[in-house]
């Protein structure tokens, strides 16, 4: 017969959300379960930032998130900001720096991020389940939770259980499949912050310049982002993408300018004499990395050098369009996008509006960041406010 243990409120998942809300509630005096499938807390955590985890960003803002709602993340990520989280960084002596675009990462590692919130948890009084999966969840005067040799009860149950993306590291759609238990909708899902795949004739054309990186300004409509790209063996990674790839649906045409703010036959248009593929070689070579500039001639160069022409060379360079075949699926996906559907929670508490007691926050939900930290902020403010609530 299993063993019952009673809690005022259980959290499933032990990631950057669950770990906020654990210790928020703890630290308010509630008796908190923090139940994890995985063999240890934090995972995600430990691999992100490349080992350094670029925990947060100082320029945060409600913008730098999509939702079907872009209202809804606010009154997390007032209530629980940037300075909030830096001050539990420093409180705990971890050195940390700003990388580029406000991006703050560890100097030495990740794992300080994860042992710094293990000990807030031991603090707040947070008892901890490693590898314990839970087979079945109830709502019966409560939540009763199944969990093998191990029964949970608790009146509060939040779901921090994450997204499809990175399934080797444990990933499963458990969030999802919870909150459909609950009658509560979803909103489909697909991998953000992910690779793109060339189609068959850019494969043909671009492949062989893997490893190629240039700065771009990569676009979708009004949505624009200026970072660096990457050729890989099979598309285009690299931060300009991983950006754009979160607004990309499928037969949607990216606009890649590949020489942002320079003009590079501005000087073969005024002189007459400086009109041939050498000069246009030595014009795009000073914008574009060597192999790129050449590849790039060998498809576009011009039947003739008139005016007309190296406007219309120009006018290429600055819009290159693309229509990627697909993604690198979730196996690449730094995030998924899309999830519970915000309209269904409240967004002070993350509390579902269907089931009282029943709460959503992290990656599960229908926010995502852009890339440089602000994932992690949304999981933060997410799960302080859920904490905070319970």
């Amino acid at each position: 017969m299993a063993a019952i243990k009673k809690y005022d409120a259980i959290i499933l998942g032990g990631g950057a959300a669950g770990l906020m809300c654990a210790i928020e509630a703890g630290k308010r005096g509630r008796r908190v379960a923090l139940i994890e499938h995985a063999d240890r807390i934090g995972k995600k955590i430990l691999i992100s930032g490349g080992g350094r985890c670029n925990f947060t960003n100082i320029h945060c803002r409600p913008e730098n998130f999509m939702s079907a709602n872009p209202h809804f993340a606010k009154s997390a990520l007032a209530r629980y900001t940037p300075t909030d989280f830096l001050g539990l960084v420093k409180e705990h002596g971890i050195a940390y720096h700003e990388k580029t675009l406000g991006q703050l990462f560890c100097d030495a590692s990740s794992q300080q991020i994860v042992a710094m919130l293990e000990d807030e948890c031991l603090a707040a009084g947070v008892s901890i389940f490693v590898g314990t999966t839970v087979k079945e969840v109830r709502h019966e005067n409560g939540f009763i939770l199944n969990a093998g040799d191990i029964e949970f009860h608790a009146p509060k149950l939040v779901i921090a259980t994450g997204g499809l993306s990175i399934p080797k590291m444990g990933a499963t759609s458990f969030g999802y499949d919870l909150a459909r238990q609950f009658g509560i909708s979803i909103r489909d899902c697909r991998p953000a912050l992910v690779p793109l795949t060339f189609n068959t004739a850019d494969h043909r054309r671009y492949s062989e310049l893997s490893g190629v990186s240039t700065e771009v300004i990569a676009s979708i409509g009004s949505t624009r982002f200026r970072e660096k790209m990457l050729f890989t063996h099979r598309g285009l990674s690299g931060p300009a993408i991983l950006q754009i790839s979160s607004y990309w649906n499928q037969n949607t045409q990216i606009t890649l300018d590949l020489a942002p703010d320079r003009d590079l036959t501005l000087v073969m248009r005024e002189q007459s004499a400086n009109r041939n593929l050498a000069s246009a070689k030595a014009a795009l070579h000073r914008a574009l990395p060597t192999r790129f500039a050449e590849r790039w001639l060998e498809l576009h160069s011009p039947p003739d050098w008139t005016n007309h022409s190296l406007t219309e060379l120009e006018r290429k360079v600055h819009n290159w369009m693309i229509e990627p075949a697909g993604t690198e699926g979730y196996d690449k996906a730094e995030v998924t996008a899309g999830g519970v559907e915000t309209d269904e929670l409240s967004a002070k508490t993350m509390e579902s509006k269907k089931v009282p007691g029943l709460y959503f926050i992290g990656e599960v939900v229908d926010v995502t960041g852009h890339l440089g930290g602000f994932n992690f902020q949304w999981a933060w403010a997410s799960g302080f406010s859920a904490g905070q609530a319970l």
